[in-house]
């Protein structure tokens, strides 16, 4: 089945610099949504974001962090990660472990999540306990501190995470190998999980040097959605996160993406049933959702064009390559990456049915976006897909941790707190002249690059990978 993409989907990476936060804490709100979510700055740099919600006694409590995979630099690639998962392995005043035991007895669960753009921690707890989680969470932001036997452990785990989702699936390793193919200067060419060599040669003192660096309170916002009094929440906030030192986020430098100059192939060998094709082309991205340029509005287009070639069931790849007697796939599917801080690309893939070759895929692929070029769109299948959009939002505003991780990845970007509805207003007025144009001016040879799997024999009696350990908090990441 297909699902419609959702906005929250889309804003979870949007492309943004780093806004550099108000040095005083204050009051009164830096800005306030129509929902009711206010946004604060504590004392020492820090963001604060509450949306009050009193449908239930619960909250969901977020650590957002603007640094991920991307901020890596060569050699270390995956210390972002390892980082998210040494952050459950203890601080100077709790054990290894600890951490996730007293959230399971306030009622809670947490997990954690990270990205090429940003890494997040959450709780959802009953808001009666919002003051003893944030106590927990400021502290192991702060004061992150594990015995070096524990690291050593816990890279196994990452390691063994990387061999189960990525090495022993073939259609990940192919999608790894596009983007190492692909990109170039930019960071997004390393895969966020890290290269097995870097995993292998990581030391703690990488971990520990990456969180001194990135950890810093001007790098992060703290947001809070349930059934919480914003006054009492920013109260709870300087006490607890506005308590830690401010220091400096480091500089980024800026590791701009160099124009393609011709069509790139590459061939992933691995054993598999089926053979895969995806074609990555370079597409402008969005940089800011007011005072639009032309290359921001032609990324709202890209977006359009994706929901409309495989955003919904029976959507236009779905028909054309997946359906009839002579379909040439069995899937197909499209993808406009042009949100997020790095560059931008639109991934169009499809798995070849019995008796089909990937060129064949390949060039059915590239037909139908020739075919919107050349024929265009209708009004009724724009209709459709902003229709799903509208809907995905509303739908959304019923989770608090939608709620909450909508308010986060809008910070991250430096997007105001009502991001999602004013891009869902913007995409609304995308016309069917815009959606053509973009299918006619961005697809050609020279921004391509086509990755194809070929697959080798599968081992006879070959079983899938044991699932890896997990940590104290029964969590892979």
């Amino acid at each position: 089945m297909k699902r419609a993409i959702t906005l929250l989907g889309l804003l979870a990476c949007l492309h943004a610099g780093a806004q550099t936060a108000p040095a005083l804490s204050t009051l009164a709100p830096l800005a306030t949504s129509a929902t009711g979510a206010q946004q604060f700055t504590l004392k020492n740099g820090m963001q604060l974001i509450v949306q009050p919600d009193r449908r239930a006694p619960t909250a969901v409590h977020m650590v957002w962090v603007r640094v991920g995979s991307m901020d890596e630099v060569d050699g270390t690639s995956g210390v972002a990660h390892a980082l998210e998962h040494m952050m459950f392995k203890g601080t100077k005043k709790l054990p290894p472990g600890e951490f996730s035991r007293r959230v399971a007895a306030l009622g809670g669960q947490e997990n954690a999540f990270t990205s090429r753009d940003y890494t997040g921690y959450y709780q959802q707890i009953p808001a009666s306990r919002l003051a003893d989680v944030m106590r927990l969470e400021s502290d192991r932001f702060a004061h992150n501190q594990w015995p070096d036997a524990e690291f050593t452990k816990e890279i196994e785990v990452v390691k063994e995470e990387r061999r189960m989702r990525t090495e022993d699936q073939p259609r990940a390793a192919l999608i790894e190998q596009l983007y190492a193919s692909t990109y170039i200067a930019s960071p997004y060419r390393r895969p966020v999980v890290g290269w097995m060599s870097d995993l292998d040669s990581m030391t703690p003192d990488d971990v520990r040097q990456f969180h001194r660096q990135w950890y810093v309170p001007r790098n992060a916002a703290v947001v809070v959605a349930g059934d919480v009094d914003p006054a009492k929440v920013l109260a709870l906030a300087e006490k607890t996160y506005g308590a830690i030192t401010p220091r400096a986020v480091p500089a980024r430098k800026p590791r701009t993406e160099p124009q393609q100059q011709g069509l790139r192939r590459i061939a992933f060998k691995a054993p598999a049933e089926q053979a895969y094709v995806a074609l990555a082309f370079h597409v402008p991205g969005i940089s800011r959702i007011e005072n639009m340029g032309d290359a921001d509005r032609d990324g709202l287009a890209l977006l359009v064009l994706s929901a409309v070639l495989s955003g919904y069931d029976g959507a236009r790849l779905e028909r054309a390559l997946t359906q009839g007697a002579d379909r040439v796939a069995d899937g197909a599917d499209s993808q406009a990456s042009i949100l997020g801080r790095g560059p931008s690309l639109f991934l169009l893939t499809g798995v070849p049915a019995a008796g089909k070759t990937s060129a064949q895929v390949e060039d059915a692929l590239r037909a139908e976006v020739a075919r919107v070029a050349r024929d265009g769109v209708s009004e009724a299948e724009l209709s459709r897909v902003k229709t799903q959009w509208a809907a995905s939002t509303i739908y959304a505003r019923d989770s608090l941790y939608s709620q909450a991780s909508d308010l986060g990845s809008n910070w991250v970007q430096g997007l105001p707190l009502d991001a999602s509805e004013r891009l869902l207003k913007l995409l609304r007025a995308v016309t069917p002249e815009q959606v053509q144009s973009v299918a006619a001016r961005y697809f050609g040879d020279d921004q391509l690059t086509v990755a194809t799997l070929l697959p080798q024999p599968v081992a006879a009696g070959a079983k899938k990978r044991a699932a890896p350990a997990t940590d104290a908090g029964g969590r892979m990441h």
